[in-house]
Order: C-alpha cells, then structure tokens, then sequence
C-alpha cells in the first residue's frame, strides 16, 4: 500500500472493457511530508476520491482485476481508502 495525491482524473473515448463503469485517476505517490516520491500513476478509484484528497493505493494486480471481474484486465492499481491526515498534518 501506497500513500497518493489524486492529482486528477482520466476520460477516454477507447478503452480496455474492464475500465467501463469505473473512474481512472491520476495518482501522486508522495512522501509522508507530503512531497511528490516517484513518478505519477493510473488507479481505478470506487472510493469517490477529490482532487487533491489523500488516498491509500493498493498495487496488487490480482485484486483489482477481481475488483472488475476480468482476469485478462491490464488493470493493476486500486485506491482503496480515503486518508483523513497523518499524525504530523493534524492539529
């Protein structure tokens, strides 16, 4: 599990058929300070995640593609939770 930034969201007028129906954002992975740590990624989100909200991704294969019920799906990344802040953000 990965801490992200959800930097924005994906439309595609062409898609795998597994993507239908599901929402594709951009992920930032980041730091626990908050500071970008990688490069950006794609992750179906079920979770509703804002732009800019911090989220846990989880990047097991395997549970995504049973997420969208397709084995054959080149779907790897799943937002998986919502994170309110980390103890150093909160006041």
């Amino acid at each position: 599990m990965n801490l992200v930034r959800i930097d924005g969201t994906i439309t595609a007028t062409a898609c795998h058929p597994s993507m239908r129906g599901f929402r594709t954002v951009i992920c930032q992975p980041i730091d626990e300070t908050g500071a970008a740590a990688g490069d950006p990624i794609l992750a179906i989100d079920t979770h509703g995640a804002a732009l800019h909200q911090r989220a846990i991704l989880s990047t097991d294969g395997s549970t995504t593609r049973q997420m969208v019920r397709d084995p054959r799906s080149p779907l790897r990344n799943l937002i998986i939770g919502i994170a309110d802040a980390n103890e150093k953000t909160r006041k």
